[in-house]
């Protein structure tokens, strides 16, 4: 199958409700679910218990409507602002803030975040809805992202699995960055998720590009774009599926100088 023959995520648009159920459920026959949610939010909660990520803007451009990797931020940021590129995904992502019926149930997310930091808090669902101030519709066509707003920078950026999802090619993937980091100050940081060397992900009976790229070439870019790499961990796969062909995950760190 050649990428021109598949789907580009923000272009054909994706089932979304399939994609959670596909990648980021708590169902039993869930194959991703230490790829895609688990690692995620081990990494991030290791890395921001640190201290020395938080301000008061955090601005979260991501793949489809989850909000997983976002529940270690709580308390570190004061406003969220939360960018899709598809109104199903904003559809989404504001049914389960506002507890309309129907709603994606992310209980296994809280459940598991609360593990990690050791205490029950009944409360963090409703923390990281009301810490969510905004839900914005993005334009990859558009060098402002957002035209006409105008959002303040943020302090710090994060992107899960989004570039490699709509960029045809490398050259796209720096182009997209490029607008991406835009959203983030001087000095601030900027935080990525991304599959590794994958060339398709499959929702439903549909099949999605997936570009080709790893991690000597993310971090090629960052530095080729004024980014210090602060860390980056490569993760195995561990799914077992055909759904999708990426080899590893990549949670990257980096601030801009």
């Amino acid at each position: 199958m050649t990428s021109s023959s598949k789907n580009l995520y923000h272009v054909q648009g994706v089932d979304t409700r399939r994609l959670l159920d596909t990648y980021f459920s708590n169902k039993p026959d869930m194959a991703f679910v230490k790829d895609s949610l688990q690692n995620p939010m081990e990494k991030l909660h290791q890395t921001l218990i640190r201290g020395h990520i938080k301000g008061n803007i955090l601005a979260d451009l991501s793949m489809g409507p989850v909000i997983h990797h976002l529940y270690s931020f709580c308390g570190l940021f004061n406003d969220i602002i939360v960018m899709r590129l598809t109104e199903r995904c904003i559809m989404e992502l504001n049914k389960w803030r506002h507890n309309r019926t129907g709603a994606y149930d992310w209980s296994h997310a809280t459940n598991h975040i609360t593990q990690l930091e050791g205490k029950c808090d009944e409360e963090k669902e409703l923390t990281l809805k009301t810490t969510i101030k905004q839900v914005v519709r993005c334009n990859l066509e558009k060098e402002n992202l957002i035209h006409p707003l105008d959002l303040p920078q943020a302090d710090c950026l994060i992107s899960a699995w989004l570039l490699e999802c709509v960029s045809k090619d490398k050259e796209e993937y720096i182009k997209n960055l490029k607008k991406v980091v835009k959203f983030l100050k001087p000095g601030g940081h900027l935080i990525l998720l991304g599959a590794l060397n994958g060339t398709y992900y499959t929702v439903g009976e549909e099949t999605f590009h997936l570009l080709t790229y790893d991690e000597i070439f993310a971090k090629e870019t960052l530095t080729g774009e004024g980014f210090t790499i602060d860390d980056c961990e490569v993760l195995p796969r561990t799914a077992e599926s055909d759904m999708t062909d990426y080899t590893s995950t990549m949670i990257l760190i980096a601030h801009k100088d």
